[in-house]
C-alpha cells in the first residue's frame, strides 16, 4: 500500500525490523514497569543495549496508557518512546492501545522529532487481534494529527512483523480516507 498523507503527516506501513529504521524515535510496546523481556521490547534492548531498559525502569511504574522517553543507546534512532500498552497482567484492550498511541505521539511532539516508528501495539503478549489494534492505533493517530496539528512530526512509520498485522493495518489506514 502506498503511504498516505494526513494533514501534512505521512503515514507508511512496512514489514520491517523497527530497530533498523532510520527514524528519530522508535516506540516500544511496553508494560507499565518498563522491563524489557521479549517481543519488540526485547528486540530494542538487544539492538540498542541494556541501558535503555535501565533508564526506562527508573521512570516507572506509570499508569497503563502512558508513555515515557529514554535515550536510544546504539539504535539508529535518537529516542525510544516506551508506551505502557499493558500492566503486570499482560492484558490489553483497544482503549488502552488508543491511549498509549496518543501518549506516544504527544511525547514525540514534545521532543520535536520529525519521524517516529511504531510496532503493532498489544498484538503479541497482549493478545489483541491485529485488526482491533490497527483500528485503535489508526483512530488515535488520525485524531491526534487532526486535532493537535503536531509542529515537527512529518512521518509515522508502522513497522510490522507479520503479514497478518500488515494487512490489518493497511485496511485500517484505508478506512481513514
Amino acid at each position: 500500500m502506498r503511504p498516505m498523507e494526513l494533514d501534512g503527516v505521512r503515514i507508511e506501513i512496512v514489514q520491517a525490523d523497527i530497530t533498523a529504521l532510520p527514524v528519530d524515535a522508535v516506540v516500544n510496546a511496553a508494560n507499565n514497569h518498563f522491563w524489557m523481556g521479549g517481543g519488540v521490547a526485547g528486540a530494542i534492548k538487544r539492538a540498542g543495549g541494556g541501558d535503555i531498559e535501565t533508564e526506562a525502569m527508573s521512570l516507572g511504574p506509570v499508569s497503563v496508557g502512558e508513555a515515557v522517553v529514554t535515550r536510544a543507546g546504539t539504535l539508529h534512532a535518537r529516542y525510544v518512546i516506551h508506551a505502557a500498552v499493558m500492566g503486570q497482567d499482560r492484558v490489553t484492550t483497544s482503549a488502552i492501545i488508543a491511549r498509549a498511541t496518543r501518549s506516544s505521539l504527544e511525547r514525540a511532539d514534545e521532543l520535536g522529532v520529525g519521524s517516529v516508528a511504531f510496532p503493532a501495539f498489544g498484538t503479541g503478549v497482549g493478545g489483541c487481534p491485529p485488526s482491533e489494534a490497527a483500528r485503535a492505533m489508526m483512530g488515535a493517530m488520525s485524531d491526534f494529527i487532526r486535532t493537535e496539528r503536531p509542529a515537527s512530526l512529518r512521518s509515522v512509520v508502522l513497522a510490522l512483523f507479520s503479514e497478518e498485522s500488515r494487512n490489518a493495518f493497511e485496511r485500517a489506514l484505508g478506512e481513514l480516507k
